[in-house]
């Protein structure tokens, strides 16, 4: 479905976007992965992608990844920072967290995309990685709900201003997925409330209309849909994969 067509996906060292990565390689795309660690590399090895180890909030570091690359027919906005920020707080290390939340998941996600599009023609899809908690909330997260709500709203902006190059823009708001990231908020949120995380995963899990905690893998086809021409009539949407836990 994706021969001769080039994909970069951001934060794809691990989680949801290594998951996401190996749906576009297992179609036949020429698939280019950004992380900001060592890892990328041998996840990439994995994979059969290119790596390119880049911080996305430094517009440098992201012009020189995408260098080589003279044509992006999908981009993956997937990387994000997920950290606990109280409000009610005495620690000021906690602004410093906000700060780089924001920094990562709405600057960064900025800089990359304005870099790509440079890359793309009309036919061309982006996939912003947005969170049911831009459509809902979660105490002491503020900074990450904050952010993921803005990427909702730059989907819908994106789509109207892009629309006329014939590219495409939407967003996937992954539920509960079993991520490194997910695993540490659970953990968090466990000891925030007082109780144990098995119970507050249970509790969570209890929420959705259909049983069981998704992994990775499980949010491929959601991209490769809205990434497709398959979709070619859809634009400035975000699609929630929760397995029913928040009404849409």
């Amino acid at each position: 479905m994706f021969e001769n067509r080039t994909v970069v996906i951001t934060g794809a060292s691990r989680g949801i976007g290594f998951g996401v990565a190996g749906g576009f390689v297992r179609e036949g795309a020429d698939v280019h992965i950004i992380a900001d660690d060592e890892g990328v590399f041998d996840a990439a090895r994995q994979l059969g992608a290119k790596a390119h180890r880049a911080d996305i909030t430094e517009p440098q570091a992201i012009e020189e990844a995408l260098g080589a690359i003279s044509r992006i027919d999908v981009l993956v906005n997937n990387a994000g920072y997920e950290r606990m920020t109280p409000l009610v707080s005495e620690s000021d290390r906690v602004e410093d967290t906000f700060r780089r939340v924001i920094e990562i998941n709405i600057i960064g996600t900025g800089i990359v995309t304005r870099r790509a599009i440079a890359r793309m023609r009309p036919g061309s899809a982006i996939v912003n990685t947005a969170s049911i908690w831009g459509r809902v909330a979660e105490a002491q997260f503020d900074a990450y709900v904050a952010s993921k709500h803005a990427i909702i709203g730059l989907t819908k902006t994106w789509a109207k201003e892009l629309g006329p190059l014939g590219i495409r823009v939407n967003a996937v708001c992954p539920g509960w997925v079993r991520t490194e990231a997910s695993m540490r908020s659970l953990t968090l949120m466990a000891a925030a409330r007082e109780t144990d995380e098995d119970g507050l995963l249970k509790e969570i899990v209890a929420g959705q209309a259909l049983d069981g905690l998704m992994e990775p893998q499980d949010m491929r086809e959601a991209y490769l849909f809205l990434a497709s021409d398959r979709a070619a009539n859809i634009t400035g949407q975000s699609l929630g994969v929760d397995r029913g836990e928040v009404p849409w």
